[in-house]
């Protein structure tokens, strides 16, 4: 089988998907030919008018027709903003599969604000570009609650989606211990200092504002807690927070690490705190399990259906559950211990290959399909050229 991989422009989420998908797709068929497509990348900070112009025609014009140019047995979509490649295959009859990952705008409007100069031009581009789905073959979902969120926001029929949830690197383990020690002892950490740690954009659904509210709490309460920030760092009412409370001393911020550092906050952290109020699947959850690291997130949305019973899930709303969870972690070892053990076990079924698997059976699923039609419709014409009954 001959596998056409379309990627999106270059984001580090969906290039760790991307990535991992073809590994395993490479390890669990390997007589397969898997080539990859992707556009010309673009400056995201650059605000330059002209560079503006060439995205939106590299992304809706050249692209595509690269694309459609190629000869595959599948094409796969590696992102629903690109599913506007399925209106170009659909014009040659390709078979075309696009995976979802999240339908996060149509429920934060606001989400693009801040991130590009005409909102409403990448909102409706957006838009007509994820309504290409309608007309896939198939829709993989990385989770339960993104194909809700598919069935009902473009009335996509259940049947022709399938739920196939993330991975996570193998490179996200244990470290050993004198490692951790060491990494703590570097920021200055003591055994005592439970840390909490958070990682990702600082997007509203992310809820900082809430876990800096339970960081306040567990402050006055006199936990010796510290709160790693990683990724995107404070917007400037969340800085005010800090300042109005005195928090200052309890958080460090520390920006966007490498790979390798994000392994070692994972390992030295002792709990996530992801209670985001949406997500399509949630691969820091995963991280830091693999980790061993504890989690603390959501009731709501996919974060359930990822972190199990190997974490804790609480009202993303209210903060005083949030410091009552880190207060109940920290407090009684044994239970922190056991979610540990969860946590290990449970990331063992988050692999690429088994994710691989899964995509390659909807792979055979459809081209089986489509050849079974074929042979109908052939059967039919020769009935009707012939007279046959």
């Amino acid at each position: 089988m001959r596998v056409a991989i379309a990627r999106t422009m270059a984001e580090f989420s969906i290039d760790v998907h991307t990535n991992g998908l073809i590994s395993g797709l490479k390890a669990v068929r390997p007589d397969w030919e898997i080539i990859e497509l992707a556009p010309r990348s673009f400056d995201r900070n650059n605000s330059s008018w002209l560079l503006r112009v060439q995205k939106y025609y590299e992304r809706f014009w050249r692209y595509p027709r690269r694309v459609k140019q190629q000869t595959a047995d599948i094409f796969h979509i590696i992102e629903p903003c690109d599913a506007h490649l399925v209106y170009w295959l659909k014009q040659t009859g390709q078979p075309a599969i696009v995976t979802c990952h999240d339908l996060i705008n149509f429920f934060y409007r606001d989400n693009l604000k801040g991130s590009v100069q005409l909102p409403l031009v990448s909102r409706n581009a957006w838009i007509y570009a994820v309504k290409g789905m309608k007309y896939a073959d198939r829709i993989i979902a990385v989770s339960s609650a993104t194909a809700k969120d598919t069935t009902q926001i473009l009335n996509i029929e259940p049947a022709r989606i399938s739920v196939i949830p993330n991975a996570v690197e193998a490179i996200f383990r244990p470290l050993p211990k004198v490692e951790v020690e060491s990494f703590r002892a570097r920021q200055g950490i003591g055994k005592e200092t439970f840390c909490l740690l958070n990682v990702g954009v600082n997007h509203p659904r992310k809820n900082i504002s809430k876990i800096l509210q339970a960081v306040a709490f567990l402050v006055e309460k006199g936990l010796p807690i510290q709160f790693w920030k990683v990724g995107s760092d404070f917007n400037t009412e969340q800085k005010e927070f800090i300042q109005s409370h005195n928090l200052t001393k309890w958080i460090k911020y520390f920006g966007k690490p490498d790979k390798s550092t994000l392994i070692q906050l994972y390992n030295a952290a002792n709990v996530l705190i992801a209670p985001s109020l949406h997500e399509g699947f949630g691969i820091t959850i995963l991280e830091a399990m693999a980790c061993g690291t504890p989690v603390i997130t959501s009731n709501v949305s996919a974060m359930p259906e990822v972190v199990g019973d190997a974490g804790i899930l609480v009202n993303p709303n209210n903060p005083m559950e949030i410091a009552d969870a880190v207060i109940c972690l920290q407090k009684d070892p044994t239970y922190y211990q056991d979610l540990v053990n969860k946590s290990l076990h449970r990331v063992k079924s988050f692999t690429w290959e088994k994710t691989a698997e899964q995509v390659a059976k909807v792979y055979e699923e459809l081209l089986s399909s489509r050849s079974s039609s074929n042979r109908i419709v052939s059967s039919n014409y020769l009935k009707i050229t012939t007279g046959r009954k």
